[in-house]
């Protein structure tokens, strides 16, 4: 596996995101396949583990640390506090909390449930707009003093914010949906994060299932799937997106690639720096994700791509009213 690097870390060019396991995507594998993709990673050689307090309410961190326990130092651990379930009279359900008091509590938790002393990048899951950055930020460093985490990140945020956060302590990564479908990042991020030298890490890199080319009728997604409450996962919106699909597959196989291949490759290549963490509940597709690192693109290639799949040419905006309000990426203008 190629390397890049994270902060202070050299990882696998290709990361895991390991919420597919747990959380978001229908009913979750069995712990023991879950265990078993992740095991196959290591094999494929990876290196960056991407997990968080939210994804299965715990239960994600719980699968990620028994499976890394004895590769704990091979690796690069990444979780995120600040967004989590709470119990409540009717049910656990999610909370963005960014309040110190709850980072370090968040905090606590995670190690506990990764069986770990210290998580290599602990992000901010999202800002709480609440809680001032700066404040929310000042306690994740008091963890690092701690020993409690080695290094911060923040996710969905917008460069003013991630400037901000930065004046209190050095932020190590930027995490946010990147894909040739989402190109947010493309207005302020990107640019920050050079500038400031944290690295950009892509969530969602295949366009939560669109770039694979296998989705056609959205009508098959499970009752408790997130894609359900997505704009562009609605039925009139992804018909309207699906002829794209046609040339863009065509373009997989004029590369050699499959299509998912194309949409990490697209990444790899427009940001030497970026680090993509797809994620999956199937070995065959992990093994598939983790191949297009030897993709090659030509510069000609890579324009019509972004010519073919852009902000103007893919319909509906990525979340509902509620989760926009929820993160603070930029928009472009409408």
């Amino acid at each position: 596996m190629k390397q890049r690097q994270l902060g202070p870390y050299i990882v696998s060019a290709i990361g895991l995101g390991c919420m597919n396991l747990s959380h978001a995507y229908g009913a979750p594998p069995a712990p023991e396949v879950g265990e078993a993709l992740i095991h196959r990673a290591l094999d494929l050689g990876v290196t960056m583990f991407d997990t968080a307090a939210l994804y299965g309410f715990g239960t994600n961190e719980l699968l990620v640390g028994r499976a890394l326990k004895a590769h704990r130092s091979q690796i690069t651990l990444c979780s995120k506090g600040g967004m989590a379930g709470v119990s409540f009279p009717d049910g656990v359900k999610r909370v963005i909390d960014g309040r110190p008091e709850t980072l370090r509590k968040n905090c606590e938790e995670s190690l506990s449930r990764l069986g770990t002393d210290v998580i290599d990048l602990y992000y901010l899951h999202r800002w709480d707009k609440q809680v001032p950055i700066e404040d929310s930020v000042g306690a994740l460093s008091d963890l690092v003093r701690a020993g409690k985490i080695r290094e911060i990140g923040l996710s969905e945020v917008s460069a003013t914010t991630l400037r901000k956060a930065h004046a209190v302590h050095p932020i190590a990564a930027v995490q946010t949906e990147y894909s040739l479908w989402t190109r947010n990042p493309e207005i302020a991020v990107l640019k920050a994060c050079e500038e400031l030298g944290a690295t950009f890490v892509a969530f969602s890199p295949v366009a939560r299932g669109f770039l694979c080319g296998d989705l056609r009728d959205v009508s098959t997604l499970a009752a408790n799937d997130i894609r359900r409450a997505m704009p562009r996962f609605s039925l009139d919106t992804y018909a309207a997106n699906l002829p794209l699909l046609d040339a863009y597959q065509n373009m997989a196989r004029e590369a050699g690639c499959t299509p998912a291949q194309l949409a990490l490759a697209w990444l790899l290549h427009k940001d030497s720096k970026l680090i993509p963490i797809p994620g999956t509940q199937n070995i065959h597709h992990l093994e598939d994700n983790m191949a297009a690192v030897d993709v090659a693109l030509s510069p000609e290639q890579m324009q019509r791509l972004e010519a073919l799949i852009n902000q103007q040419t893919v319909k509906g905006p990525r979340y509902n009213a509620l989760n926009a309000s929820e993160v603070d990426t930029e928009e472009f203008a409408s």
